[in-house]
């Protein structure tokens, strides 16, 4: 079964009789740079600078977001790493180096959301900052990057599905061999995201959010049920271990599961007031005694 084609042009039956064939790599100011990693840090600052403008609405400043994110990042990208050799240990017990080669491809987005929300909660709790207005904003991060992240796997002919002949096919053809046509998963995935971004961002403008962390739990729904339903479509799937069960699916279902649930809960129950109120009032409150104090005199 395919799963990676490096070599191999890229066609879309749909968008007419061409192909593309782009290099893994690019050669700028005399260094070698991989498009996975490019991409990947593209959709970090797209990311970043997001939040930055985003980070008023839920009562934090551009400051926290960047003291946050310097130590979100690499714990992130190691435990989405350690995540994904975890499960393939057999390809790397040989060479421990190879580990290090993240360019390669080889992140699982668990890894890096788990490893990311313990640092943000150690981080939170350490600043006295609230943990679910952070992850309301750091969920429209995540979600960028998803969208901007999986072209990176586009340019590695990587995380696509099996073969098929649906009219949104893409064609991958490998020097001297046939054309296969196969389900362009990494598309359908960015295409989820975005659309969970605009109804995300619809739904924060229209003032829907009732409590911090409900933002977070939305897109952990909205990420579970897309990542279900294309899981089933690729070949490149970890498996948990003598079981025919893709890891990346069950997570993926019981994380839209426990957020429905959690959703429902959480409708039932009464929240305390939302920090970005908070702030707003505690902001105000010095405004209001210093024009007390002008009418005094």
């Amino acid at each position: 079964m395919f799963t990676m084609m490096r070599n191999a042009a890229i066609s879309f039956p749909m968008l007419g009789d061409w192909s593309i064939n782009p290099p893994a790599s690019f050669e700028l100011f005399g260094h070698t740079f991989y498009w996975y990693g490019a991409i990947i840090a593209f959709g970090f600052i797209l990311a970043v600078t997001y939040c930055s403008y985003a980070a008023p609405r839920f009562g934090l400043t551009s400051d926290n977001l960047y003291d946050l994110v310097l130590w979100v990042l690499p714990i992130g990208i190691i435990g989405a790493r350690l995540y994904y050799v975890f499960f393939e240990w057999k390809d790397y017990s040989g060479n421990l180096l190879d580990i290090f080669k993240i360019w390669e491809g080889g992140l699982a987005i668990y890894g890096g959301i788990i490893a990311g929300i313990i640092t943000a909660a150690i981080w939170c709790r350490s600043k006295k900052m609230p943990i679910g207005a952070s992850l309301d904003l750091a969920c429209f991060g995540l979600i960028i990057g998803q969208i901007v992240g999986r072209w990176g796997n586009f340019m590695n002919r990587e995380a696509f599905g099996v073969q098929t002949d649906v009219f949104c096919r893409m064609g991958l053809t490998s020097p001297g061999q046939d054309t296969i046509y196969v389900h362009p998963t990494f598309l359908y995935e960015s295409l989820w995201n975005l659309a969970g971004f605009i109804l995300l961002s619809l739904w924060i403008k229209k003032g829907r959010r009732k409590y911090d962390g409900q933002a977070f739990i939305l897109y952990v729904l909205w990420y579970g049920i897309g990542r279900t339903l294309v899981e089933g479509l690729r070949t490149d799937s970890l498996y948990i271990t003598g079981t025919g069960i893709r890891i990346s699916q069950f997570v993926a279902a019981l994380s839209a599961l426990t957020a429905a649930v959690l959703l429902l809960v959480n409708s039932r129950k009464k929240h305390p007031e939302m920090f970005v109120n908070r702030a707003r009032e505690s902001a105000a409150a010095p405004a209001d005694a210093d024009t007390g104090a002008d009418e005094e005199e």
